[in-house]
């Protein structure tokens, strides 16, 4: 499950838009925003590179 309100803090900290971090992920906007909002699930490849690309080693902050 991911923790929404991390993540998008996460994301305007770092200055990620989700649409731009769905173009890095290689995601629609709309399936980026169902999976921050736990209607979808990340894969284990996504987790891998969104923590590669927000530059953390938080996963059990954003993913618990």
């Amino acid at each position: 499950m991911v923790n929404s309100l991390h993540l998008k803090a996460l994301l305007l900290e770092k200055g990620y838009t989700q649409k731009a971090l769905a173009k890095l992920l290689n995601l629609s906007t709309t399936t980026l925003n169902k999976k921050i909002n736990n209607v979808v699930e990340f894969k284990a490849s996504e987790i891998i590179k969104l923590c590669d690309i927000l530059q953390v080693d938080r996963i059990s902050k954003i993913f618990q």
